[in-house]
Order: structure tokens, then sequence, then C-alpha cells
């Protein structure tokens, strides 16, 4: 059996050998390589908080909201390039976050707008009761806010001098039988508002009536009531008003910037805490001419039966106002919308991991849809989920200049470098990567803010650390990202040891050297100085911050120059009182420094 096993084994031997002899001869190194390079796993850049963009770390971790970091890899350039903002992710990252897309596309918009409104009186059926005569109440068959009544039922009666003396008048006519007079006389009482039935029946009997009763002229319920027996009224007082609720108004309240979406006829859906579970269709029967000064509202009226009583005024009622656009609209959902308060932005989605943030204007809303009025076009996608981040990215190397997705025009008054002072929040010295709050940027109408920077390879990021204050250039590159591309960290050990040198040692603190400008921010009035040593304070050569002194002006210096100048030590600060060039320039460019 051993002697069947042996060629076996040789054969296998030799057949592994042959065969990595073909594998070496037959496949190019190309493909080796090739095959190389795809076990090779890719490496990421850094990892990235999914709903904070400004949360970066170079290895793995949780977010500040306990979430995963997501890995950033670069994808060597491959995608489309729209311009500034574009960012590209690979598509493994795009599946985590769970990137999901969307078309603007034309549709119909419909609007849905809830609203609240309030059960009220229809003001068309709302009389008020004032007598014309003066006199006292003798009897008031109403008796409070609320009762009911009926057509021709008794309200009050009145004694009044003024309707007796009437009465008398008629009853003179009628003895003279004179028909002017008696014409004239029941016109009088008429007038008056006496009823009919009271001058009939003061002609039959020929008998004066100290007391008239008044009745009512509808159905209704006594709305308010501002007298009782006894009182005495004038004319033009009201002594109470009733109204018929056989059918009410509803007021609904629409804010400003939906009430052009409203239309006379629009149908409504209406609702009442009063009676839950039933709702009520109607539409909107007029829309008041005037805004809310307080509210920044306008009403609208809706009519309702309300023969069975279910409407009370003062009732609070959830309206729901339909209307449907008839034009087409340019509409995306309106979870895609990003708003920040000072403008709305999409993410664009390019194709092949590539997405960027631009400015849209929107229009209408409806419970699903925004209207977009400019920076979008017919069948463009757009992201609809985790495009905060995907914005947050963009933003960093969008200008925004334009609500298209073309690059705008650089504006050459705008220096495409400024220095700053900030403060180091994190840094990644091997990734070239620093997080800084930084003062406000007046050059680019930026405001105090906490940024990501990468550094150029000349910074030196090594020495820095959390928490240390520090002078930084940011330079804005050809591809609209900003570099920290010069840092300065003031001496304050030199500064500390400066000051207490000078107190210590003599009571002059002024002193004028030479040195070279490092860096200057003119409008500021700071500049950063390496100077010569002062031989007098017996301090050596060192570099310092200075600020100018009122009236002493930077115009005309720039970085590198070397310069003369004095300056004194005031509350701990060092004051330049007077510069200039140690080179004069010459002509126009000649500047006085001070005026002292």
């Amino acid at each position: 059996m051993s002697n069947n096993i042996k060629p076996i084994i040789i054969g296998m031997i030799i057949g592994g050998i042959l065969t990595f002899g073909a594998y070496t001869v037959l496949i190019p190194s190309g493909n080796k390589q090739g095959i190389n390079a795809v076990s090779e796993e890719k490496k990421p850049q850094y990892w990235v908080a999914p709903m904070d963009a400004n949360y970066k770390r170079d290895k793995p971790g949780k977010s500040p909201m306990g979430m995963d970091l997501v890995p950033v890899y670069d994808d060597g350039g491959k995608g489309p390039d729209e311009g500034p903002g574009t960012i590209r992710i690979s598509p493994d990252v795009v599946n985590n976050l769970g990137v999901r897309t969307s078309t603007a596309s034309y549709k119909s918009l419909h609007t849905e707008i809830n609203t609240v409104g309030y059960v009220t009186y229809d003001e068309d059926k709302l009389v008020h009761i004032h007598p014309r005569v003066e006199g006292w109440i003798e009897k008031l068959y109403v008796k409070a806010v609320g009762d009911p009544v009926k057509k021709n039922q008794p309200l009050y009666d009145i004694y009044s001098p003024a309707l007796v003396n009437a009465q008398e008048e008629l009853l003179l006519a009628l003895d003279r039988k004179n028909n002017r007079l008696i014409s004239a006389a029941e016109n009088r009482l008429a007038a008056l508002q006496l009823p009919k039935s009271a001058i009939e029946k003061l002609k039959e009997t020929k008998k004066v009536q100290q007391t008239i009763t008044f009745y009512s002229p509808q159905n209704g319920v006594v709305e308010n009531l501002k007298i009782r027996e006894g009182f005495f009224v004038k004319p033009g007082s009201t002594l109470m008003s009733i109204v018929d609720l056989s059918e009410v108004w509803i007021e609904g309240e629409v804010f400003e910037r939906q009430a052009g979406q409203v239309k006379t006829g629009a149908p409504i859906t209406m609702t009442l805490d009063y009676l839950p579970g039933k709702i009520w269709q109607g539409q909107v029967d007029f829309i008041y001419p005037t805004l809310d000064q307080k509210t920044r509202t306008v009403k609208v009226r809706i009519r309702f039966k309300n023969e069975n009583g279910d409407f009370k005024p003062n009732m609070f009622a959830q309206i729901t106002i339909h209307q449907t656009s008839d034009e087409q609209a340019l509409l995306i959902p309106k979870e895609a919308l990003i708003r920040t308060g000072t403008q709305d932005r999409v993410v664009l989605a390019l194709g092949e991991g590539s997405f960027k943030s631009v400015i849209v204007k929107v229009g209408r809303y409806d419970n699903e849809s925004v209207e977009i009025l400019e920076g979008l076009s017919d069948g463009e996608k757009i992201v609809s989920s985790a495009q905060f981040l995907l914005d947050s990215e963009s933003s960093k190397s969008s200008d925004f200049k334009r609500m298209n997705h073309d690059e705008s025009k650089i504006d050459d008054s705008v220096p495409a470098s400024v220095w700053v002072s900030a403060q180091i929040q994190s840094v990644m010295a091997n990734h070239k990567m620093l997080t800084l709050i930084h003062a406000p940027i007046p050059e680019w109408g930026w405001p105090e803010m906490t940024m990501d920077f990468i550094s150029t390879d000349s910074v030196d990021l090594s020495q820095l650390k959390e928490g240390l204050s520090l002078h930084v250039e940011i330079t804005k590159t050809s591809n609209g990202d900003y570099q920290v591309s010069n840092i300065h960290v003031p001496d304050d050990g030199d500064i500390n040891a400066t000051d207490n040198s000078i107190e210590a040692s003599s009571n002059t603190s002024f002193a004028t050297v030479t040195g070279k400008i490092n860096s200057l921010m003119i409008d500021h009035g700071m500049i950063n100085i390496s100077r010569s040593a002062i031989e007098k304070w017996n301090r050596p050569a060192a570099t310092v911050d200075f600020i100018t002194d009122d009236g002493v002006s930077l115009a005309g210096l720039s970085q590198g120059m070397d310069v003369k100048f004095t300056f004194e030590i005031r509350d701990g600060n060092f004051i330049i009182n007077d510069i200039s060039p140690l080179v004069p320039v010459s002509g126009a460019d000649a500047v006085d420094h001070s005026n002292h």
C-alpha cells in the first residue's frame, strides 16, 4: 500500500509547483497588483457624528448623542463635480446613513390650512332694544341674559310722560274730528315706537294708558340685559339685545402667510370639543378685508344652520380649510427642505455618491409637499433623509451666492485671507485638522462661531493643545475651502516677564525699538512684531502683540516690513504711540502714522 501512496504524493507536489509557475508567468503583474489592492481595505480619513458634521475624531467612538461615529473615506476624486460645495461619500456610508432620494416634479398643490375658530352670533340677526322716550321701567318680563324669547313676547312696561302727552294729543284730535291732526298724532306715536295694538286700543277706549308694553321684534335669546325694574332710561341707551341663534357664524383665524391661499367658497371641515367625533362640512362664506394687528391673522367666516342648538356662542372649533390650486407647481417632499432661519436649502443627489447643498426659494406648503419657486428644476433628485449631515459637510465649501448650481463670480474686494484671534477646541495633528472658536471676521461677514479647519502642510500643529488661545490666518482656496495657513501663539511668558521687569526696574515705561511685522489687523489696530532687544530694560529680543494708540494708523504697513516704533506699557498692554517703516516709502504712498 505504501508503494501506491508514494507516487500520488510525488504527483501532487509536482502539480503544485507547475500551477504556481504558470500563475507567475501567465498572469500580468498589473492584475496581481489590482487583486492585492482590492483585498486591501480602505482606511477612513476620519470619523464624524451622523447628526453633527462638526464633531470629528481620528478614531471610532460615540457621538455626544450616543450614536456610532461614521467613517469618511477618500474616493480619489471620482464622481461628478458641480463646483464648490460638492461632497462625495462612499456607498457603504450612504447605506449606513439611510440616504433616500426624491424627485422634484410638477403637481397640483393640495393645501390644508389647519386653524382655530369660535362660534359667534349671526350679526344679521342681532337686534338692540333702545327707548325713544324718557321714562321709568315699571315691569320687566325678561329677567336674565340667555332667557329665550318669542316674537311679539312682552319685554318691559314703561311709564313715560312723553307717551302720555302724545296719547292725549291723539284723543284731542279725535274729539275735534280733524283728520289732519289725527294723522299727525298717530304718526308721532308710531315714531315713538308705540305698538299699533296700543294705538288701536287708545282709539277704541278713548282712555290714556299710563304704562306702555313693548314687545320682542324676533325670536331668539337675550344676549345683553342692562335694565331692572325701576330704572330710569333715556333715548339712546341700550336696554337689551336679542339674537336669533337659528343660524350662527364660525369665525376662523388664518395666519398672514396663509391668507393668500384661502378663497371664498373653499370647502372646510370642522370639529367641536363639545361634540367629539362629529364632523361638520361647510364652505368659506366671507374673508374679512383687514388684518388683526396684534395676532397677524385674517378672519374668515363660515355659516352653519343651528336648528338643534348644537352651536353655542363662544365655543372653540378646529377648522381645516381645503384648497386645491388650479395651476401646477414644482413640488418636493416637505422633509427634504432644510430651514435655517436665514435661508432654505436642499441637498442635490448628483449620482455616484456625490451631493451638494443649494439654496432654494420656497412658496406654499401642504401636508406633504412644499413648492419650490427658484433653485430647482423639474426632474432633479434631492435627498429626503439624512440630508442634515450632508448639508453640513457641503456648506463648508459652498459659497451659496446664487440660487443655482453654477459657481458664483468671485468678488475681488473680499480678501482671500484674514488674521483672526481664536481658541482651540480640539486638534488632530496627525490629520492636520483642528476645531477653532474664532472671533467675528467682518471682512467675510462671519460672526463668532465654531468651525473645523484643515491646515496647510507648512503649519505645525504638534505643539498645539485644547484651550490654547492664538492668532490664525484663514485662507480661502480656489475650490472654496477654508484652510489655516499660518498661526501665531502669543508669547505670554515674555509679556509677563517684561511687564514685571519694567515695573521693578524703571519708572520710564516708553521704549523705541526696531522690528519686523509678522501680522497685522489694520481695522482692529492690532499688530504682531518681532522686536529687537531693549537695553535700558535689559530685555532680550522677543515677539510681542501690540495695539495702537488713538490717532496711530497702520495703513501703508504690511507683513514682513521692517519698522521703527515707540511703545509704552499701559494697564498691562503694549501700546504703540508712533510707528514708521525703516525704509521710508516715497511719494503718495508715504503715510503719517502718528499725530504725536
